[in-house]
């Protein structure tokens, strides 16, 4: 049985699903090859102009937790439309919880012996996610404790770590789904990990982008202004989440209109995370990623330019550099689909054949295609 919509969704649909999930691995891997180095360290490595291409990798470039996590979102989320198939209305974030604690299964850490089972499902199997990629102190120890984190009984309580919104992306996907219910979807399932409120509102602020850009179509700059708005909106609005949203429109915003020659007033390097953070925490990272795309959007010459422009600008920092150019490299992909995608990179990635296997799955699910 086959989930069926009364509305339409777009006609790219299929693309920007599968454009969100690679664009998001290759940042990934492309940021996870300096993740702990400062800019100086980089330029050591690599030379003046930095890291440039995925080709410079040592072999394969291999994906971080980043994308093991955002994949573990997207298989809680299949895992719910199957059940809706068979006519059962599944708890979402249950669901998730279930989800990720078979992730933290697969890094060797077993959660608390009250925790609940899951029988496997098809993504445990995959060898190629069983290998530690320094996950998350927070997503670690707020599953371990075997309890379901929520927002009124947070574990984690002071954590806003960027695990929340690296893994995220997933739930801006779904199709014939009201922003307000992503945007509710995400929060809450920040909760299971993080209970600082700006990692639940910038997880839910990054879903809201996502949504308004795959299913609701607009424009990079108004998906982002839309953001900032729901952001601004949200009771209690975390101060420090609003603050980073309005210095990364701002700024991206005043640089693109007296650009006089190329790259003039780009910020970038430990420029660009002195003004927006380090992205180690969750408001931080969706700053920084939003910046590198908006800010190079006016220079781009086509989807790949850009998508290269942006992950190169969200990954050359003393920051947390796997995480900014994994959410840069969703937000890319949800933007222009599969067309943003460098080709030379996805012979150089990790398991791609498995990602888009996941990715064909949602889409047969919430399409039927």
């Amino acid at each position: 049985m086959t989930t069926r919509f009364h509305t339409p969704v777009p006609a790219d649909f299929a693309s920007r699903i599968q454009g969100t999930l690679m664009g998001g691995a290759l940042g990934d891997a492309f940021g996870y090859l300096v993740e702990f180095d400062s800019l100086t360290e980089i330029r050591a490595k690599f030379g003046s102009a930095l890291l440039v291409d995925l080709s410079q990798a040592p072999g394969i470039a291999h994906f971080s937790d980043d994308t093991q996590m955002t994949l573990y979102t997207l298989d809680g989320l299949l895992d719910v439309l199957e059940w809706a198939n068979n006519g059962i209305s599944a708890d979402i974030n249950a669901c998730q919880w279930l989800a990720y604690l078979r992730w933290l299964k697969t890094q060797g850490i077993e959660a608390a012996g009250h925790a609940p089972e899951q029988a496997p499902r098809w993504i445990d199997s995959q060898s190629v996610l069983h290998h530690q990629r320094h996950p998350g102190n927070a997503c670690v120890t707020g599953l371990a404790t075997g309890e379901m984190g929520t927002v009124f009984r947070p574990v984690n309580p002071d954590s806003k770590g960027c695990g929340t919104v690296m893994r995220s992306a997933p739930y801006g996907l779904l199709p014939n789904v009201d922003a307000e219910t992503i945007y509710k979807i995400s929060s809450d399932a920040a909760s299971l990990t993080h209970g600082h409120p700006s990692a639940r509102q910038s997880s839910g602020a990054f879903s809201w982008l996502i949504h308004q850009l795959v299913v609701g179509g607009l424009p990079l700059r108004a998906a982002a202004e839309s953001t900032q708005a729901r952001a601004i909106s949200e009771p209690s609005a975390d101060p420090e989440l609003l603050a980073r949203l309005e210095s990364a429109l701002s700024l991206s915003g005043a640089m693109s209109t007296t650009r006089s020659t190329h790259d003039g007033g780009l910020l970038s390097g430990d420029s660009l995370t002195d003004a927006l953070g380090l992205g180690w925490v969750a408001e931080e990272a969706l700053a920084v990623a939003l910046y590198s795309v908006l800010a190079t959007e006016a220079t781009a010459g086509s989807p790949v330019d850009h998508f290269l422009a942006a992950i190169r600008l969200a990954t050359n920092h003393s920051g947390d550099s796997d995480s900014t150019a994994s959410i840069a490299g969703n937000i890319l992909g949800a933007y222009y689909g599969e067309a943003a995608l460098p080709a030379s990179w996805l012979t150089l990635c990790e398991a791609p054949a498995l990602i888009r296997r996941l990715g064909a799955d949602f889409i047969k699910l919430t399409t039927g295609e």
